[in-house]
């Protein structure tokens, strides 16, 4: 029998910072808000648009997790009829060099998966 070899990786502490960044972008299209609102703010309707395939239920879902995390602000313009505008708040500009990380290593995976 081989015997175990013991982790030298430091166990992560309660409430692990990585556990819950991971939690908040880990979420079903969630990097993909946070990269189309990297730029400038989107109104719904471009969001929708930018996100081929997402459904307006799980947008509006997505919307609200992160608006409740701090990560999005959502802005009721004074239009007629009202529009929301979301943007990225500090925090989340924050996320946008994890998430392009995350893609240049998909394009990396990609290549090899050819």
């Amino acid at each position: 029998m081989i015997p175990r070899r013991k982790n030298k990786v430091t166990p992560p502490p309660e409430n692990c910072p990585l556990g819950e960044c991971l939690s908040i972008i880990g979420g079903a299209w969630t990097p993909n808000i946070i990269w189309f609102l990297s730029e400038q703010p989107r109104r719904f309707s471009e969001l929708k648009h930018d996100l081929q395939g997402v459904s307006s239920k799980m947008l509006t879902q997505r919307l609200k997790m992160l608006a409740a995390e701090g990560v999005v602000h959502r802005q009721v313009m004074d239009t007629s009829p009202p529009t929301v505008e979301y943007s990225l708040t500090e925090l989340g500009k924050e996320l946008k060099p994890a998430v392009e990380a995350i893609v240049e290593v998909g394009k990396k995976l990609k290549t090899l998966a050819r």
